[in-house]
């Protein structure tokens, strides 16, 4: 049997089921809650893989270092059979710093040094070393890069006021030489892949990452809930502009943004996807729900934005959006699939758009693949994107508009 997933108040569900799950989303902590009970008691899932966590060393001779000056540093679980010449690099998410407060917050956490990143990191999703978990990538080289500069491993400036060092582009720089070195260098296929932050950084640096390898190397990017939208917000304003704006002036990431946009538009409008995703080269996949919910609560209806708090319960929940407010999201829904138009004219690129309420699906088993998972077209994220790599198929899928799907899990925020 099926199970459904909705976004229902969390308090209700949890007096009547007893059970949720939380999970972080940048700096919000959201649920996804089951609304209707299995059959029969599930079996408790398997242990994921824990990887260590890899120090670069020497990286800081080339200045490249955290917000506070330690080492950056990657998980690598390595490849085996078949799979031991395939590499996959996941680049580690979470938001962005626009101003001295928010980077000197953001260096006393793993977010901003390495002193304080868990030592071992689940491999779990497009990382699981199980293939019934991860039908395809299960047996590559598998790399999480973490994320600690604050601006999707592009900026390259430092602050000496504030002992803020800005690197992120000297980050993915060491990082991708020290992998070459530990045999990346030989692979015959390659995928670069991130979530949010990270998969913003998946598209700033997929066409350098292509040039790394022969032209004989199968060679993709991947951007999982990285389609940021230079959207206008609740209020008529532009909140994730005015905060783009800070991250691209205080960390110098112009020196860094593709040029193909930066001759024709302010840089800051180049660190949107929607001005550099039709310019790339090598072939790109972009997963994304159509109704982002980091991008609902932080870019369309931020409480700056909403000084009287008509979205708050909205914010969290689209079960209790209005008319109104739904209609938003539905143009908000829009502006996404004419963002992705001119993009998916090309053959050899790949779209899952669904219509959930959710972030990122690549690293959580239960979206990326699982017998409940999200379906478009009658596949998972997970096959989806194995049909478009391995080039069993086209996939351009685009979900009908909520509430037609019945197969998200939608998150509510708590």
């Amino acid at each position: 049997m099926k199970r459904a997933w909705c976004v229902c108040s969390f308090l209700s569900l949890w007096l009547v089921l007893g059970r949720s799950e939380d999970f972080m989303v940048g700096d919000s902590l959201f649920s996804y809650v089951q609304s209707e009970a299995a059959d029969a008691a599930p079996a408790s899932p398997p242990e994921p893989l824990m990887v260590p966590l890899t120090l670069i060393q020497g990286a800081d001779s080339k200045g490249a270092v955290c917000l506070d000056g330690t080492l950056p540093g990657y998980h690598w679980h390595r490849g085996s059979g078949l799979g031991a010449n395939s590499w996959l690099i996941q680049l580690d998410g979470g938001g962005w710093c626009n101003n001295i407060r928010t980077c000197v917050y953001r260096k006393n956490s793993r977010r901003g040094s390495s002193k304080f990143m868990e030592k071992e990191l689940a491999f779990t999703g497009i990382l699981s070393n199980k293939s019934e978990e991860n039908p395809d990538f299960f047996n590559w080289n598998r790399v999480k890069v973490r994320y600690c500069d604050g601006a999707s491993f592009s900026g390259d400036s430092r602050n000496d006021a504030a002992q803020l060092n800005f690197r992120g582009q000297r980050i993915w720089l060491a990082a991708m030489e020290h992998l070459m070195a530990k045999g990346m260098q030989n692979a015959t296929q390659a995928l670069l892949s991130g979530c949010s932050a990270g998969g913003l950084a998946s598209i700033l640096h997929c066409d350098e990452f292509r040039g790394l390898f022969p032209n004989k190397s199968k060679v993709k990017c991947l951007s999982d809930g990285g389609m940021f939208l230079d959207a206008v917000d609740v209020s008529g304003g532009r909140s994730l502009r005015n905060m783009y704006a800070g991250v691209v002036t205080l960390q110098e990431v112009q020196k860094n943004l593709p040029r193909t946009c930066t001759r024709r538009l302010d840089p800051t409008l180049c660190f949107f996807p929607q001005n550099l995703i039709a310019n790339i080269k090598t072939p790109l996949f972009l997963v994304n729900s159509a109704y982002d919910v980091w991008q609902v609560q932080s870019s369309l209806a931020p409480q700056s934005a909403d000084p009287h708090g008509s979205w708050t319960e909205c914010r969290k929940n689209h079960a209790l959006c209005n008319s109104s407010q739904i209609q938003f999201l539905q143009d908000f829904r829009n502006q996404m699939l004419d963002a992705v138009k001119i993009f998916s004219e090309s053959k050899q690129n790949g779209l899952f758009i669904n219509s959930c309420f959710a972030h990122c699906h690549s690293e959580r088993q239960d979206t990326w693949f699982a017998k409940d998972s999200p379906l478009l077209q009658n596949k998972s994220v997970a096959k989806s994107v194995g049909d478009w790599y391995f080039d069993r198929e086209v996939v351009k899928a685009i979900d009908c508009p909520y509430p037609c799907d019945k197969t998200c899990h939608n998150l509510v925020s708590k």
